[in-house]
């Protein structure tokens, strides 16, 4: 599972500790937004398991669009990197990092 969707973004974060990515995301019909942080994850919508290695981002979730936020991420003002990135585009980043 290492190369999991939520482990890589998870990664990511950790290697850009100044970013937030906020992900937005369909599961099972319904939409999730997931903030990923420092290498954890938690949804913005539904409660979030306690234990960490429970995926909050499921491999099967359809992305919808990732932001990339400066840290310290404020709901009411984000100072926004990037917006709208498709799964594509991230993976290019991923990519070039090595993630």
């Amino acid at each position: 599972m290492n190369n999991s969707i939520s482990k890589r973004l998870e990664q990511y974060t950790v290697k850009r500790p100044q970013e937030v990515l906020l992900v937005s995301v369909e599961i099972a019909g319904e939409e999730d937004q997931i903030a990923i942080f420092k290498g954890f994850s938690s949804s913005l919508t539904r409660p979030t398991a306690f234990d960490p290695d429970v995926p909050v981002l499921q491999d099967e979730a359809k992305i919808i669009k990732i932001d990339r936020v400066a840290s310290p991420y404020n709901p009411e003002a984000p100072r926004y990197i990037q917006q709208g990135l498709s799964w594509d585009n991230m993976q290019v980043l991923l990519s070039q990092m090595g993630v």
